[in-house]
């Protein structure tokens, strides 16, 4: 009996190794019997047809209780490796299934030094500590191409819909500042209106929301004459600050920037007749993503923000 053989690997029960292990460790079958709540005989024939299929003996046996036999120690030892694999396995596709584990992407184009999205990336994870979050900065059009090819789960930008084809959820708003050198005339002010910056060159980074920025100086500037020279650059919103502290120009930015401070840089608010502007933030994401990391995520974001309110 004690001359391996081999085995199908579907003939070997998981109960069987279960018990097999459990014997062990209690050094009895008949103590195992009672700890798992099972008969005697139940878990005893249970060894035996392990024993059989295996074609070695787990266990020398005596009056005393059990003692593993040395085919019997490797026998358990990659038991005992199965058996926890096994326990993550079902713990990894329940904790996946109810949104607690597995991995969420999430896109942007705005800043998190501050403000919304920072506060619900943060909650997320702090509520679900097992999901992989992973975040993507790019620009609005790689970030809609992402979107639809799956690299991502969800999109949370400011301004206009990547698709129509996604669900939306709308979120939050928020207001416009332009954000200068700290020794630019405009910044003895309080308050700045849409025509002071007729004459001042507006910073943009192809990261951030430019376009949102360029179509409301459009609509506020309506004379082309009239309009702030624009200057695209393909560097991150840092270096955009940068460049506006070396008084090359100003910018506008969202108030999710205003915790990363830069020496040298003040915010204003800008206004017109109507008062502060604003821009919509919104979730956007694949019809058919079923992945549930998603789910809980726009469960959170239903829970935080459950009557949006349209800027305009």
């Amino acid at each position: 009996m004690d001359q391996p053989r081999v085995v199908r690997a579907h003939a070997v029960d998981l109960k069987q190794l279960r018990f097999a292990v459990a014997a062990a460790e209690y050094g009895s079958i008949r103590k195992a019997a009672d700890i798992l709540s099972v008969r005697h005989s139940i878990l005893s024939r249970s060894i035996r047809q392990l024993e059989h299929l295996i074609g070695v003996s787990v266990f020398e046996r005596s009056a005393g209780g059990v003692k593993p036999t040395l085919a019997g120690r490797s026998v358990l030892r990659l038991a005992r490796l199965v058996l926890e694999q096994v326990d993550v396995l079902v713990t990894t596709a329940r904790t996946n299934g109810r949104g607690e584990a597995g991995r969420l992407s999430v896109g942007f184009c705005t800043s998190v030094s501050a403000g919304n999205l920072r506060a619900t990336l943060t909650e997320y994870k702090n509520r679900f500590p097992q999901i992989e979050l992973a975040t993507t900065e790019q620009s609005r059009m790689h970030l809609a191409t992402s979107l639809r090819n799956g690299t991502i789960d969800v999109l949370v930008v400011p301004g206009e819909v990547p698709s129509p084809d996604n669900n939306v959820h709308f979120l939050w708003c928020e207001r416009i500042l332009l954000c200068l050198a700290e020794d630019h005339p405009l910044a003895a002010r309080s308050a700045i209106y849409w025509t002071d910056l007729r004459n001042e060159t507006i910073l943009v980074s192809h990261h951030d929301t430019g376009r949102e920025f360029e179509n409301l100086l459009a609509s506020k500037l309506v004379s082309v004459e009239g309009r702030p020279k624009v200057e695209r650059h393909d560097v991150s919103r840092g270096i955009i600050k940068s460049l506006i502290s070396m008084s090359l120009g100003v910018g506008l930015i969202l108030e999710s920037d205003l915790g990363a401070n830069y020496a040298g840089l003040v915010y204003r608010e800008l206004r017109d007749e109507t008062g502060a502007p604003r821009i919509d933030f919104s979730a956007h994401c694949r019809a058919d993503n079923d992945n549930p990391a998603l789910e809980s995520f726009l469960k959170l974001l239903a829970e935080r923000y459950p009557s949006p309110t349209s800027c305009e």
